[in-house]
């Protein structure tokens, strides 16, 4: 399975991907981690609330994808983010002929993205841990501004190829994840039907 799972911060995404990763056995590429991991390069502070460049994220997500242990299959956390991320990333699936199988937006209004957010960010340090530095109120209005205007033309790119699965994320985790598994089950079911 090649899935994109497209969310607003504090959506779900990472706890859905992972449940995704085990169910299809596919790898979990969560684009934040990759960030977080470009931060110790100084190509990017997350701290700032901003996106990352363009072709930055492009560059880590395509060479991440090239290694072997996916196998062309894979599950992208948060990414694309933009438009420009969309096409760049949809010519390489082209040119390597790597078709995605679903595109999931997991749908959360943005009180009970703020909430969670704010809860991830008090849960880490009870259990005595850094919180992310992205996990405070201005760095998640600035990526909620950023998500809803830079990421709805994303989800339109997507709808246009048939690809787009609205997710709706106000439900309780386990119910998000049984609409998941109905929906990917489904593409599952069209893709095998497909290659006969």
């Amino acid at each position: 399975m090649r899935i994109v799972l497209l969310g607003p911060p504090g959506a779900g995404k990472g706890t859905q991907a992972e449940r995704i990763a085990q169910r299809w056995s596919a790898p979990h590429l969560s684009t934040g981690a990759m960030l977080r991991a470009a931060k110790e390069t100084g190509n990017y502070d997350p701290a700032s609330g901003n996106l990352a460049p363009d072709a930055l994220v492009c560059d880590i997500v395509i060479e991440r994808i090239k290694r072997p242990d996916t196998r062309g299959c894979f599950i992208l956390d948060g990414f694309p983010r933009t438009l420009v991320q969309a096409r760049i990333f949809n010519a390489f699936l082209v040119r390597h002929g790597l078709p995605l199988d679903a595109v999931l937006e997991i749908k959360v209004d943005h009180e009970v993205l703020m909430d969670r957010v704010m809860k991830r960010s008090a849960d880490a340090i009870a259990r005595g841990e850094t919180p992310r530095s992205d996990d405070n109120p201005v760095a998640f209005e600035t990526r909620m501004r950023e998500y809803s205007e830079l990421t709805a033309p994303v989800s339109d790119f997507y709808a246009e190829q048939g690809l787009l699965k609205a997710i709706d994320g106000m439900k309780d985790p386990e119910a998000v994840w049984q609409d998941i598994q109905a929906v990917l089950s489904e593409s599952e079911d069209r893709s095998v039907t497909n290659a006969v």
